[in-house]
């Protein structure tokens, strides 16, 4: 997920994720002059319709390093030995990210684009009063379907917080209408918009990221993530509604008691009538994405043909809704603004690979890392995957950012720890998606309070039990990962 510059205390700034990931660059670079340089033997294997590359245990090999003046300002290669990152290299680490990582950055913004063109069409406003006005009667299936369906959207198609801000007045509101508090009205957003991404069933932006970086078919091994799916949708659902129902029966107990709750703060919000085109135009656009979804599974569709789609999709959702090319272009643009940062994110921490694979010190770390893991059951060993992943997530707020910084690492060391990529791509999802539900560095989430109105400190109060609860959750998922082979 994008996120912007946020203050989290009175005394320490988190820095805007390029300039922290330029700062790691440039940490890894000068490591290169310290840490020996070594490398793994590696081999090839066939996973389905992939060939994965893959290091060979035990092969482990010291390099010996060279230093020259040379070397350091502009880099010097010799053979049969390593040389440190030279200034040139270390600048030079970001273009050659975003080469490396070119289709995968355009892939994320053209699936950004065309989500925010769908959003200008006025199809998810019109759907979601439709639904208010068919279930006013029924509040908690309202409350279900609503749920569910932004939940769905966050876990299969990646609709995260930077797509759904805008509809915090209309959560308010109904919060208001139904007589809960201000934090159930932002929790029936936030709630399922962060735990359906850490199920990331096909989120383009995490699963799909960490499965081309771990060399594994796109869309892979959905089922067990299909089980973690209903798990975390029913225990996010069964704590938001646990917690209204017993603020609407008794006010006082709202962890925002004192709050003056008027939702004309927020302005007048205009309803949008449901017509053909928004059913049209939500079906052409689920139907497609699963189609394409089918493609890569069975005939070896890549990013480049998924991009493809994509553009198509948005040619025949600006015919159906009857915007004019101009119309369709501003909210092109706009999607395509959005995802600026996020998308750059992937090719800057591409970077970072970059550093370590020229200076020759991953395969170091590698070796390091594992021969402390080797010692750990396997459980604890991949459940220390999850652990780190959630404490990256501190720093890399970005999803596709932290795919990037992550697996290249976790990918070989999986392979080493006799652990399957599958079991290292859930722990990265897991790690990276619950914690964006209570980190104050996820700029997205500090941008939801505050146009919902919340302090951080309420809304940590409130999400903390499910926080936990999530984790643990998650510690259970790795170990029946490990266990049944996924």
């Amino acid at each position: 997920m994008a996120i912007s510059n946020c203050l989290f205390s009175p005394t320490l700034k988190i820095p805007h994720v390029f300039i922290f990931l330029f700062w790691i660059i440039i940490f890894c670079s000068i490591l290169t002059y310290f840490i020996p340089s070594g490398s793994y033997e590696r081999t090839t294997r066939n996973y389905g319709r992939m060939t994965q590359t893959v290091v060979v245990p035990n092969s482990y090999k010291e390099v010996p390093k060279h230093y020259s003046f040379k070397g350091t300002l502009i880099g010097e290669d010799l053979e049969g030995k390593s040389t440190p990152v030279s200034v040139i290299g270390m600048l030079s680490a970001i273009p050659k990210g975003m080469s490396d990582a070119a289709i995968l950055v355009f892939y994320v913004f053209i699936i950004g684009a065309v989500i925010t063109l769908i959003q200008y069409t006025g199809t998810i406003n019109a759907f979601l009063f439709a639904l208010i006005s068919k279930f006013q009667k029924r509040p908690k299936q309202l409350l279900l379907l609503i749920y569910m369906t932004i939940f769905s959207g966050s876990s299969f198609m990646g609709i995260g917080g930077e797509i759904t801000i805008a509809l915090i007045p209309v959560f308010l509101f109904l919060s208001k209408r139904l007589g809960y508090d201000r934090l159930f009205g932002l929790g029936l957003l936030g709630i399922p918009v962060y735990l359906g991404w850490s199920t990331g069933v096909t989120n383009p932006f995490t699963v799909q990221i960490a499965q081309i970086i771990a060399e594994l078919p796109i869309g892979s091994g959905m089922g067990l993530r299909f089980v973690l799916y209903g798990v975390y949708a029913a225990t996010g659902f069964y704590f938001l509604i646990r917690y209204g129902e017993r603020v609407k029966k008794d006010p006082s107990l709202s962890l925002m008691k004192d709050d003056r709750f008027e939702y004309e703060e927020f302005g007048s919000i205009k309803e949008s009538k449901l017509e053909k085109k928004h059913i049209f135009i939500l079906s052409f656009f689920v139907l497609s994405y699963a189609t394409i979804l089918i493609a890569v599974q069975t005939i070896g569709w890549g990013l480049i043909e998924m991009s493809a789609c994509i553009i198509g999709m948005i040619i025949i959702i600006t015919k159906i809704s009857g915007m004019t090319g101009d119309e369709s272009m501003a909210a092109f643009t706009k999607g395509l603004e959005i995802m600026i940062i996020p998308a750059l994110v992937v090719g800057v921490a591409r970077g970072i690979s970059v550093v370590l694979q020229e200076g020759m010190i991953i395969d170091t770390l590698i070796h390091h890392a594992t021969s402390g893991l080797l010692r750990m059951p396997r459980i604890a060993a991949a459940e220390g995957m999850l652990f780190f992943q959630s404490g990256l997530n501190f720093f890399i707020p970005s999803a596709s950012g932290q795919a990037l910084v992550s697996m290249p690492l976790m990918t070989p060391i999986a392979d080493i720890l006799g652990i399957s990529r599958q079991t290292a791509v859930l722990a990265f999802i897991l790690g990276d998606g619950i914690s964006n539900i209570i980190i104050p560095t996820n700029g997205v989430l500090l941008a939801m309070l505050g146009l919902a109105k919340i302090s951080f400190e309420k809304w940590f109060r409130f999400i903390l039990p499910l926080f936990i609860v999530c984790n643990i959750l998650a510690l259970v998922f790795i170990a029946v990962a490990i266990i049944i082979g996924y």
